[in-house]
């Protein structure tokens, strides 16, 4: 009964050894491919490409509605890409709405809670409607997590030091945004603004 016992474990060490390299392999090919997908879904549409580039040209130009207008059909064509927020957060700053620029940055760090870039400018548009005590949270948050040396710590940072626009200085609590990206009942993406709307299908 001993030698049974013994010849079993035998047997199963040596399964275990034959398989054990194509499991191996196996868990890095299931890893790989879930890497390529990650990067596949945070893939841009090649025409909501165009439109950003051409709001970043505009931006430059100092042209911010026209930047504006072409981030807006961008994220007609692909709400999922959340880059298109931040910038869309950008323009409406260059144009003095920084409310509506906090609401974007809002819902980027909905959709992704690490990132800098939305962290850091939401914090500068604090800055600039005079909440610098909320500013002061993001900047500690940008410390945390990427360290004070990295470009959205040290951005924020000189915001923070160079002050409001004007000398009043509000609470978090009075900054209001004033743009909201909603999703309807058909699954269509939409800004909404005081202004203006647009619909993604």
């Amino acid at each position: 009964m001993v030698a049974d016992a013994h010849d079993f474990l035998a047997s199963s060490k040596d399964t275990i050894m034959r398989f054990a390299p194509a499991a191996a392999a196996l868990s890095l090919l299931v890893a790989v491919s879930a890497s390529v997908g990650s990067a596949q879904d945070n893939s841009v549409d090649p025409r909501a490409a165009v439109l950003m580039a051409q709001a970043d040209a505009a931006l430059e130009a100092g042209q911010p509605q026209r930047a504006v207008d072409a981030l807006e059909a961008a994220f007609a064509i692909d709400p999922r890409h959340t880059p298109i927020l931040i910038a869309l957060a950008e323009a409406a700053r260059r144009e003095g709405l920084q409310g509506k620029a906090i609401r974007y940055y809002r819902e980027a760090l909905t959709r992704d809670p690490g990132n800098y870039a939305a962290i850091s400018g939401e914090g500068a548009a604090m800055v600039e409607k005079g909440a610098i005590d909320r500013a002061q949270r993001n900047l500690a948050q940008l410390e945390s997590l990427c360290g004070s040396s990295c470009p959205e710590t040290r951005t924020l940072a000189t915001a923070i030091a160079q002050g409001p626009k004007n000398s009043k200085v509000l609470t978090a609590e009075a900054v209001m945004p004033d743009a909201v990206v909603t999703q309807n009942l058909s699954g269509e993406a939409q800004i909404s603004s005081a202004n203006s709307a647009t619909t993604a299908r």
